[in-house]
């Protein structure tokens, strides 16, 4: 029967909205509007960091249906691979055995977490307890990670006796994991970041027991990445050197789904982009011709964007809000405010996307005569899940717990991780908890879900996969030499 848990401090969204995005919107860089010589207005654009506010839900796929229907979810499985020897069945049991120990302990940390949901760059909570957690467990543990308040590093080394040494290099290599911690405005841990902040120690702890116990040589570096939500963290912490030591990087993240189902899905690249239209106030009634309405530019961008959606491409997205300041029908509003994102499937895609969307801005500021600033955010990079690593997961889940994996491209979703599949051999399986009819990811039904016995259950199956997955890695240097070659060839196909 799942646990019955209510958050005791959901995040209010009135206030944290105006503060958070005001911090990120400086503007980097400035250029006059292609309407400007006609309507003599400006424009600027700068680069910002701005949230991105990257949503599985909504583009995920809805497995509220009956199982019977789950041949149609089955596109494709994974082809195991089969080049080598797999890993030994002592491991396996190692590290399914460590899991069970630490079940407990494990499920009291994400609900700790669950309970103090915070936003990004807040996750003051989280942060100190996951670096106390790690620390108890024998990591080395770097707080306050490379200027990010709220980001860590937890890093453990093995270095076995001589006889177990690896035999083909007789170097130690470095398994990523990545632990993410923030929650959604308003409704708490509504995509399941307390699961995937449990999740990335509980691979941690149990590469660890595996090298330990079978005398293997390894580090493991496990990151603590604020702001997936809002705000990009990972690529952050990419640019500040945080991945550079790794021969791979793996983590996980919880959906809507049939059970003992997992994903291998490549998602989409997202762009976000904030618009500002200034105009000029006067009286509704009194001298409206006095007046530049900025809601009627926002208005005319919102309804442009809408047509355009007609001619784009069915894995495309272009959403939306409006927002303002205390508007009142009586007074021509001066300002208003359109928040944006983009997706394609490839960032290639993207690129055109997005310069289709900033002329419905830009037509929109001369149709009403206003300025127009606009904010580019950093973008988000297609998830590319390194084919081998996908296989052996496959392989290794089906095995232990006859997990189904499926990678077909329908999902569209968004991820800072993206961008760390594009630096090095990445895998980011998605995997089904159980969820109330409609309750899919960024919905308060799914804030409930995360926090049962069931999803934690399925959680930690995922977790033993990426774990062996990450024993395999520092393990078998003939795998990860054939990780690295999918990775370099790929890399060399796309001009990367």
């Amino acid at each position: 029967m799942s646990q019955q848990v209510s958050p005791k401090n959901v995040v209010d969204n009135a206030d944290v909205q105006a503060g958070c995005w005001t911090t990120l919107f400086g503007l980097r860089k400035r250029y006059a509007s292609r309407t400007a010589k006609a309507a003599q207005l400006t424009r600027q654009e700068g680069d910002a960091e701005l949230p991105s506010y990257v949503h599985y839900g909504h583009g995920w796929y809805d497995f509220n249906y009956d199982k019977s229907t789950i041949g149609s979810f089955q596109t494709e499985i994974l082809p195991e691979y089969s080049e080598d020897q797999g890993i030994s069945p002592e491991v396996l049991q190692t590290i399914q055995a460590e899991l069970k120990d630490l079940s407990a302990e494990l499920r009291e940390l994400s609900l700790d977490i669950w309970h103090h949901p915070e936003i990004m760059y807040e996750e003051k909570y989280a942060h100190d307890r996951l670096t106390k957690f790690m620390t108890s467990h024998g990591f080395k543990v770097t707080p306050h990670y490379l200027g990010l308040e709220t980001a860590w590093r937890a890093e453990f080394t093995h270095r076995p006796s001589e006889k177990h040494r690896n035999a083909n290099t007789g170097e130690t290599r470095v398994i990523g994991v990545n632990s993410e911690m923030d929650a959604l405005p308003g409704i708490g841990h509504a995509c399941g970041h307390n699961l995937i902040a449990m999740s990335g120690v509980a691979v941690s702890l149990a590469i660890k027991a595996a090298l330990q116990k079978h005398d293997m040589p390894g580090t493991i570096l496990l990151l603590g990445t604020p702001a997936e939500e809002a705000g990009g963290g990972k690529i952050t912490l990419l640019e500040r050197g945080a991945y550079k030591e790794m021969d791979a990087c793996i983590m996980s993240h919880p959906t809507a789904g049939p059970d003992n189902i997992s994903g291998l899905w490549q998602g989409a690249a997202l762009q976000p982009i904030e618009v500002e239209f200034y105009g000029h106030g006067a009286h509704a009634g009194y001298a409206p011709w006095e007046a530049q309405n900025a809601l009627d530019a926002a208005f005319v961008a919102y309804a442009s964007i809408s047509a355009l959606r007609q001619q784009i491409k069915p894995d495309c997205r272009v959403h939306g809000i409006i927002v303002g300041r205390e508007w009142v029908p009586n007074i021509i509003p001066d300002y208003a405010k359109l928040r944006y994102m983009i997706r394609a499937p490839t960032y290639q895609e993207l690129d055109a996307l997005r310069e289709r969307v900033r002329a419905c801005f830009d037509a929109a500021a001369l149709a009403t005569a206003c300025k127009i600033e606009v904010a580019v955010g950093a973008p988000y990079y297609e998830v590319r899940n390194n084919q081998v690593l996908g296989r052996e997961y496959a392989r290794l889940v089906s095995d232990m717990y006859g997990m189904r994996t499926d990678r077909s491209n329908g999902a569209i979703y968004s991820t800072d991780f993206g961008n760390v599949t594009y630096a090095l051999p990445a895998l980011h399986p998605a995997y089904a908890i159980p969820t109330e009819p409609n309750g899919a990811n960024h919905t308060p039904q799914f804030t409930k879900s995360v926090a049962t016995q069931e999803a934690h259950e399925a959680t930690l199956k995922v977790a033993a996969g990426l774990a062996a997955l990450g024993f395999k890695v520092l393990q078998d240097a003939d795998f990860t030499a054939k990780v690295k070659k999918s990775f370099d060839e790929w890399k060399a196909g796309k001009g990367v």
